[in-house]
């Protein structure tokens, strides 16, 4: 999966809109010049604006303004920043006759309206959310933004780092408050959620300078160092300041960091008396059928029911099981499909050892499978990404056994490298014959060819450079998976072909198992024994996974949905264009334009197919 967090006061929606920066003039500089704007320069004085108001997203994007800030997270901030958009939607309107414009303009229009009615749709469930989960929330944000993604080149990068690490608790308990409410109108938290945000906070804090008697560093101190040391090195500072600098952070973090995290775990102990032993979905909470509705349409950008869902699902599990038994034929397998999934599960040949010797293995087999795609991208593609890409075992702080792998996206100008993590604290939950079906999702020809494309776009507004639409990413991600099929010299073996599907109806049991969650009153056991029914994951990766649906209501449907689109979208193309059908033109023009909800994209290609025809 992608970690794409949309509006940063929300960080559970792992759904970002990045926001990019541009230089130029203002809408309101060209109006008093008089000049007449095109609808690219206005979106881009527009977003320029909207960048501006979020001091992380900067950050994020390697800009350097208000590094010293961090984003406010309150229901006023959320309703001032969708007041904002409203109002630019609204001159939008009243500037631009949309039949006026282009088909790439018209997109662009669309997509402005478009992010802003996703962000009105959200504002009735601002509380219904969880803030704090084990999957997310700005407990574990907050570390890996300060230790990955604030920079220091400069004495004032390290200024505005202590300015921001003293924001960290008044920020945590604005996020407090909004946990609290929500919990007052009805909102679950399950037991295993505030056992994992305590178990991460707790984490987070140990160690050195937050235990005085620790022998050993925590992250976010061992990272304040270095970036001391590297000011050092570069000579920008004498030894006296430097230890009066690391002074001030070492302040800075048990005056605000530490005390916030101390509330975070005094909350999930408060919290965790509450929680039912019985985890299951929202759909079991006032209110929770149309908050669940309200979801799916977010995530899969679709007017597809809970029941549509849910009855797509269990036809592409029994379409993938078929094949599944192909491959079982294959290798002469004696036994049935169930036998096989536990060969494949419990098979010790089928795992690295538990050992940093085996992590490292991991780690660079998965690198030596994205580099074996980089040389036959031109074969399959017209644009190609310019940035680089690095794999790395997550950091501990906020490392799980059995979780999904990630990537995080690099900066749009290339310094810094697009980044597949790997929780590698367990190698049982690891098995070698999906490694390469996860590189290829993760990294090429998935999230990162995707996301450095999108962000690397010329043409196009800044904005929609940095769009992400969770059905749009992860459906292209899992179409991924199967477009390296169709590569030479991927997925070798039969294992390595089982392996894809395994992978393939994980996200087809999804599809089951979410709405069975949240729209069919299932319990966190019955979702397992489901998952477990119908694929060879690793217990522990599936309760992993199943707890994550749970906490994620409607997220992981986007996956399969977006695949399937895709590969209509393809079948329509090849039918209706015959031999002037062409791989590497279909796939630009899924990923030219950047994110898009699916609606769009479908109406993208409908036109390329028009296009086509015509010339």
């Amino acid at each position: 999966m992608s970690f794409l967090p949309k509006q940063l006061f929300k960080i559970t929606t792992l759904v970002l809109i990045f926001i990019a920066g541009l230089a130029g003039c203002s809408s309101e500089q060209a109006a008093e010049q008089d000049v007449p704007m095109s609808l690219t320069e206005w979106l881009d004085a527009e977003y320029e604006e909207q960048l501006m108001r979020s001091p992380m997203n900067l950050t994020y994007l390697g800009r350097s303004e208000r590094k010293d800030e961090l984003d406010e997270f309150t229901l006023a901030s959320y309703k001032e920043d969708l007041a904002w958009q409203e109002a630019s939607v609204t001159e939008m309107e009243s500037r631009f006759d949309r039949a006026d414009l282009t088909e790439s303009e018209q997109l662009s229009y669309d997509l402005w309206k478009y992010s802003y009615e996703q962000s009105a749709a959200s504002e009735a469930y601002f509380y219904n959310g969880l803030v704090f989960d084990q999957m997310n929330g700005l407990h574990s944000f907050v570390p890996t933004f300060f230790i990955n993604f604030h920079t220091v080149e400069s004495v004032s990068d390290f200024e505005a780092l202590v300015a921001r690490l003293n924001l960290v608790k008044p920020r945590m308990m604005d996020a407090l408050d909004i946990a609290r409410e929500s919990s007052e109108r009805g909102v679950v938290v399950p037991y295993f959620a505030m056992e994992g945000v305590a178990d991460q906070s707790r984490k987070i804090i140990s160690g050195q300078p937050f235990d005085a008697e620790a022998d050993t560093d925590s992250a976010i101190w061992a990272d304040v160092q270095r970036k001391i040391a590297g000011l050092l090195e570069s000579d920008l500072l004498t030894e006296e300041e430097a230890s009066a600098l690391q002074t001030e952070a070492r302040d800075a973090l048990l005056s605000s960091f530490g005390p916030a995290y101390e509330a975070i775990i005094a909350w999930t102990e408060e919290e965790r008396l509450s929680s039912p032993e019985v985890a299951t979905g929202i759909g079991a909470q006032e209110g929770g059928d149309e908050y669940y509705a309200h979801l799916l349409a977010q995530q899969t950008t679709t007017d597809l029911s809970a029941d549509e869902i849910h009855i797509i699902g269990l036809n592409e599990v029994a379409r993938l099981r078929n094949e599944m038994l192909g491959i079982m034929d294959q290798v002469e397998f004696e036994g049935d499909l169930q036998a096989f999934f536990e060969e494949v599960r419990t098979g010790e040949w089928n795992y690295y050892p538990d050992t940093d010797e085996g992590r490292q293995a991991y780690i660079d087999d998965a690198t030596a499978a994205i580099d074996n795609l980089k040389a036959l991208l031109p074969e399959y593609f017209g644009l190609l990404p310019k940035a680089d890409l690095i794999v790395k075992r997550v950091e501990a702080f906020r490392e799980r056994d059995g979780a999904a792998q990630h990537y995080y996206a690099g900066t749009p100008d290339g310094s810094r490298p697009g980044i597949y993590y790997a929780h590698l604290s367990d190698m049982t939950a690891m098995p070698k014959n999906q490694l390469e079906v996860i590189a290829y999702h993760e990294g090429l020809p998935g999230h990162h060819m995707q996301i450095s494309i999108a962000q690397e776009l010329e043409g196009v507004p800044q904005f929609q450079t940095q769009l992400g639409f969770t059905a749009y990413a992860e459906g292209w991600g899992l179409y991924s998976e199967k477009l390296a099929s169709e590569m030479p010299g991927t997925y070798a073996d039969a294992y390595q072909q089982f392996g894809r599907l395994s992978s393939e109806i994980w996200r087809a049991i999804r599809l089951v198992v979410d709405t069975g969650l949240h729209s069919k009153g299932w319990t966190e056991e019955e979702a397992i024994d489901y998952f477990m029914a119908n694929s060879p994951e690793p217990y522990e990766s599936v309760r992993s996974e199943v707890r994550r649906y749970i906490v994620m209501p409607g997220q992981a449907t986007s996956y399969k949905i977006g695949m399937i689109k895709i590969l209509e979208l393809r079948a329509t193309a090849i039918e209706a264009l015959g031999d002037d059908f062409d791989i590497r033109s279909f796939h630009d023009t899924i990923l030219g334009a950047g994110s898009l909800p699916l609606h769009l994209l479908e109406r993208r290609v409908m036109q390329w197919i028009e296009t086509v025809k015509a010339s």
